[in-house]
């Protein structure tokens, strides 16, 4: 599931062993636990156990029907009754790995990282505010720290390697994490994985592949309240089969070119951490840190609610020697706090109280920390800007089409001629910036460049308004329809350095009549507006990821619009509330595609589809981040890798601890450095 981008940038004698014993970690535990958890505990155990026996999989069409409405369940019941389809679990031995297979382990690959990297340090980073949970799951778990504790952290099974767009035999190319070694069969779309014998949860336990079959129990419950992993946990995955502790394969249910991304991207999920999992599981597991697959964890008395998270690395992490991990995840510490305004996280790292600051915004990096600051002059802070090549965040104005007038076209066109990106990026983003099409570039051959944004017309907002019933203007200059009523729409965001963008776009709008109610809060409360629907029109980007075409479904697709009974569809990430039956069968064709001409004509065809609709303002996008950084903080020569959306996503830099001293000493006698403002645009897109 995409995350704001702001946010951000797993029947044999074996499922006998699996189900009906314990380790003696486990009996220990067992032990140790009040009558109420042990039978809690030994429920769940019986859940699982029938679950693996029972599950069987659905094809792809036959579960989009059931979902859908189009088949009954008692029809679909019946069907799983009469044996007709396979097994979702199934336990094998090593004999029955098939004898061709040929194994690889990206081994070929360059090495990121620098080997220059020490580790040691206590890095310090700010959030505008405290995160509602520690799960990476569930309600308000798709937040702004989600990151922190997921994405840059955890090790999946395999990664895309970030430094290439080569596409060989097997798709993209990705070196392995928790893998050792797979293979890859693609007329079955299957990947078989042997897991790396080192690989361990933080809390010791071994990585096996029972936490992989739990993943997929846990990702099907309905008790971990995520619809959409519900959804897309049974709609991509055919089963997975066990063969041994470190040895699985997973089938996939759709025929891509890129279907074992499916697969690499992975995450285990802990066996032995859920044994509480029930229905109480948002509230139980609000604030405890999940066993992790990556070297940070975070200790209970880190956790200082409302003010910060301290993650303290593990000082013999699994992975520490392991190849394209070895030179990362450097700092011994990293030191979170809650800083609201972000005025005063600015003057934090001036004063060298945080170690850098992403300074993208015009205003940062012109006027706040000019090339001729002191602190930048002195060679104190270094500035650089570095060119990355991913998918482009879709900055833009995300209109719910159930909210009243909104659910008029005539009306979103209007918005659409209202809006005035081009000034805003013309005047404030001094033409650094560039202007969105929609919300799909960034793909290559999968984007369409015929689709392009609307220009601002005074013009052609008024004739729209004026088909929508909205022909005079009031007192005010605002708009009102026959009745008196006032063409006036909230206009949200959780973005609180661009109140003042917003603001452009609020004065432009009001000479096309048009009443834009600007409210800005912050990150966490933005986005649980948005995801529980609440919004009218709300500003915001998803964080875009490499992925070789663009998902519609997730956005755009009835399903994630509106519940069986009409209500409006939570914790989803169709903001538009589009419902378009159209729409929704290109969608489902387009997922179920194998053939890359197809999906190209079809994924044009939708593009332009959704830029008709008007439910999307598209805003602009940027092609770089800008970083400053005391000088104390290194980076690798090319400083970072091609497809990194943050300076801190691959998690490369490291600190010198001395230098660190000796500079602060520096300061104060007044002793000056060599003065560091670097482009790094070996990655720039012509």
């Amino acid at each position: 599931m995409k995350i704001d981008y702001y946010a951000r940038s797993g029947l044999s004698l074996g499922l006998i062993f699996l189900l009906s014993a314990c380790s003696s970690k486990d009996e220990d535990a067992s032990a140790e636990m009040d009558p109420e958890t042990l039978a809690k505990v030994e429920a769940l155990r019986a859940e699982v156990k029938e679950y693996y026996e029972t599950k069987v999989s659905l094809p792809p069409e036959l579960f989009e029907d059931l979902e859908a409405g189009r088949i009954e369940q008692e029809v679909v019941d019946a069907r799983i009754a009469a044996g007709e389809f396979p097994r979702f679990f199934q336990f094998k031995s090593l004999e029955d790995l098939p004898a061709d297979l040929v194994w690889e382990d990206g081994s070929d690959l360059p090495e990121i990282g620098s080997p220059d990297a020490v580790k040691g340090g206590t890095v310090y980073g700010t959030v505008q505010d405290f995160p509602r949970t520690l799960r990476t799951i569930g309600p308000d778990s798709n937040g702004s720290f989600r990151p922190f504790l997921l994405d840059y952290n955890s090790v999946p099974i395999a990664k895309l390697h970030p430094n290439t767009t080569e596409i060989g035999p097997n798709g993209q190319l990705y070196f392995p994490g928790i893998a050792k070694e797979w293979a890859i069969d693609k007329a079955n779309q299957t990947v078989y994985v042997r897991i790396d014998p080192k690989a361990s949860w933080s809390d010791g336990e071994p990585i096996t592949a029972d936490d992989y079959l739990f993943m997929f129990f846990f990702m099907h419950s309905k008790y971990i309240k995520a619809p959409w992993y519900n959804n897309a946990y049974n709609r991509y995955f055919k089963g997975i089969t066990k063969f041994d502790d470190l040895t699985f394969s997973i089938r996939v249910s759709v025929d891509k070119p890129d279907f074992t991304s499916y697969v690499f991207s992975l995450n285990p999920r802990p066996e032995h951490f859920y044994g509480e999992l029930g229905d109480d599981f948002p509230e139980r597991y609000q604030w405890r840190f999940e066993p992790t697959t990556g070297p940070y964890v975070v200790e209970e008395e880190d956790i200082r609610k409302g003010e910060s998270i301290v993650f303290t690395r593990q000082k013999d992490w699994w992975a520490d020697d392991k190849r394209n991990y070895r030179h990362r995840f450097n700092y011994d510490k990293k030191r979170i706090q809650v800083v609201r305004d972000n005025a005063k996280a600015f003057e934090m790292f001036k004063k060298g109280e945080l170690d850098a600051a992403t300074i993208s915004l015009p205003e940062y990096w012109y006027e706040k920390l000019p090339d001729d600051d002191p602190l930048v002059e002195d060679g104190y802070i270094k500035k650089a800007v570095f060119y990355n090549q991913r998918p482009r965040p879709p900055f833009g104005m995300w209109i719910n089409t159930a909210k009243p007038l909104l659910d008029n076209k005539d009306i979103r066109l209007g918005i659409q001629y209202a809006s005035n990106w081009d000034l805003v990026i013309e005047k404030y983003f001094r033409g650094d910036y560039q202007r969105l099409n929609h919300s799909s570039e960034g793909y290559g051959q999968f984007s369409n460049p015929e689709v392009k944004a609307r220009k601002f017309s005074v013009e052609k907002a008024l004739e729209y308004f004026a088909k929508a019933g909205f022909s005079e203007r009031g007192p005010d200059g605002i708009l009102v329809d026959g009745d008196g009523k006032k063409l006036s729409f909230g206009l949200t965001t959780g973005y609180t350095t661009l109140k003042d963008p917003l603001t452009i776009i609020k004065e432009e709008a009001a000479k096309a009549g048009l009443d834009l109610r600007l409210q800005i809060l912050d990150n966490t409360a933005g986005f649980k507006l948005a995801q529980e629907k609440q919004h009218e029109i709300h500003f915001m980007a998803w964080s875009g990821f490499p992925e070789m075409y663009p998902r519609f479904w997730d956005f755009y697709h009835s399903l994630n619009a509106f519940e069986p009974d009409g209500s409006l569809k939570t914790q989803t990430n169709n903001l538009n509330s589009l419902a378009i039956p159209e729409l929704d069968e290109m969608i489902e064709t387009y997922r179920a595609s194998t053939d890359v001409d197809e999906m190209i004509k079809l994924s044009h065809e939708m593009q332009l589809m959704l830029h008709e609709e008007a439910a999307f303002v598209p805003a602009f996008y940027i092609p770089f981040y800008r970083v400053g950084y005391w000088r104390w903080r290194k980076y690798p020569e090319d400083f970072n890798v091609m497809n990194s959306e943050a300076a801190s996503e691959y998690s490369l830099s490291w600190m010198d601890v001395e230098e660190k001293k000796a500079t602060l000493e520096a300061l104060k006698r007044g002793d000056t450095f060599e003065k560091s403002i670097k482009i790094y645009d070996q990655y720039k897109e012509d």
